[in-house]
């Protein structure tokens, strides 16, 4: 039986310095079991430990971030030789033209790079370069793909909008993947308004035939720009991006989380027509890009050549998904076994695999979400997600689809009898909503 003692009296603390107890919403202890909240103190490969000792196979690494695992040498090596010759300086350091030259070779799309410290800096930086480049004002985002920003133009549309003019929330709108007449209605609607249209080029449903296509063309039409957040899918689906899978052409594309296995760095490329309007120009009015005390970092920087030169030599990519569908493989085999794939799925593509937990009438529910999370954390599987990283090695994939096999009697109870009788404490919670 584990134990959670340590964890538990971090966390009645924290609550008391940190509003939320955690500084990043997604590793919230609501988002856990009541009382079984882990508290990591470190982390090797695919594995971590908390503060009281026990020991778990960690799915979601870092938020998708660390695609190599943590602690992984090479990348370590890299960093810790830039960290001895100074972090920060008051001009440029000359790693920043190899850095943002690489990532062009790399990108179908880019010409030109700007880097940044996460995901939401690059994409409020490329929704400003497009409003400046179209001097229109509105934007258009997927419903679908649940995050793009902490800023102000898209944590308006969520339900967490406190603090938010109306005025700012009134100029983003939203349309549905794999709907271009959605899109259609919107430009229709707002004539002449739209500077930008925001998605990710695959969420949990992959892009029907000729979406991307007609996507591109649409804007063209429409004069809008198209910007595809590859923040999750880059340097997951491929080191070049879901955009080489699909052929997709984006004006802008933002890269963050798996680009340097973890380390803050994000990167906003796109055409040079564009991006030139963040540098030193007379033809227009200048845009103020991304301009950060500590972005583009040497030691960040040899973080995500480090990256790039694993996933081109040991094909990575290709790792990712060959593990995650030996996972699904597995799951959805005990699954079946036990009489429960009605109730108990998984989504999204090998390489970025979520579950949908579902109650007796079928619909998906938080509260056997919340049961999964019990049962797992209880025989050593953290696992927010099914998400792998490339240290998933095979006694970490069977012993996840082993937890997972003997968790499911305890989800049929649930079903058959209630499940207040198997959760130990109330369900995990959105993490963004609007109270509580």
């Amino acid at each position: 039986m584990r134990q959670f003692g340590a964890s538990n009296r971090y966390l009645s603390a924290v609550h008391r310095s940190i509003p939320g107890g955690a500084h990043t919403y997604a590793k919230g202890d609501d988002q856990y079991p009541e009382g079984m909240a882990p508290v990591i103190k470190r982390g090797a490969g695919c594995r971590v430990w908390d503060l009281d000792g026990n020991e778990y196979v960690e799915f979601g690494n870092g938020l998708r971030s660390t695609t190599l695992g943590h602690g992984f040498e090479p990348v370590l090596d890299a960093v810790r030789e830039r960290l001895s010759e100074g972090v920060n300086f008051v001009r440029p350091h000359w790693l920043e033209r190899e850095a943002a030259e690489r990532l062009i070779d790399l990108i179908p799309s880019a010409e030109m790079v700007k880097f940044g410290l996460n995901g939401s800096d690059a994409t409020t930086a490329a929704v400003r370069l497009a409003r400046a480049y179209t001097n229109r004002e509105m934007v258009a985002v997927c419903r679908q793909h649940p995050f793009f920003a902490t800023d102000d133009w898209f944590i308006g549309t969520t339900a967490m909008r406190a603090g938010i003019p109306e005025a700012v929330q009134r100029l983003t709108v939203q349309f549905s993947y794999n709907d271009l007449a959605s899109l259609v209605e919107l430009f229709d609607t707002y004539p002449g308004q739209i500077a930008a249209v925001v998605l990710e080029a695959e969420n949990v449903e992959p892009p029907a035939t000729g979406f991307f296509s007609g996507l591109r063309d649409l804007c063209d039409e429409r004069g809008a720009l198209l910007i595809l957040d590859e923040v999750i899918t880059g340097f997951r689906w491929h080191e070049r991006g879901a955009q080489f899978i699909y052929d997709i052409k984006p004006d802008l594309c933002v890269f963050g989380k798996g680009i340097a296995n973890g380390f803050p760095l994000s990167a906003l490329a796109g055409r040079r027509e564009v991006m030139r309007r963040g540098g030193f120009i007379d033809d227009a009015d200048r845009v103020f890009l991304l301009s950060q005390t500590a972005s583009a970092q040497p030691w960040a920087l040899a973080a995500m050549l480090a990256v790039i030169d694993t996933y081109e030599r040991d094909q990575v990519a290709d790792r990712l998904h060959r593990i995650g569908a030996e996972l699904r493989r597995g799951i959805e085999e005990v699954v079946s076994a036990a009489g429960l794939s009605s109730h108990f799925q998984l989504r999204g593509r090998d390489c970025n695999l979520v579950y949908v937990a579902r109650d007796q009438d079928g619909r998906p529910s938080q509260e056997f979400r919340t049961l999964v999370l019990q049962e797992l954390i209880g025989r050593g599987v953290l696992a927010p997600s099914f998400v792998v990283c490339a240290a998933h090695d095979e006694s970490a994939i069977r012993h996840t689809i082993d937890a997972l096999a003997e968790s499911l009697p305890v989800y049929r109870l649930a079903l058959d009898h209630g499940i207040d009788k198997v959760l130990l404490g109330r369900p995990v919670r959105p993490a963004i909503r609007q109270r509580g």
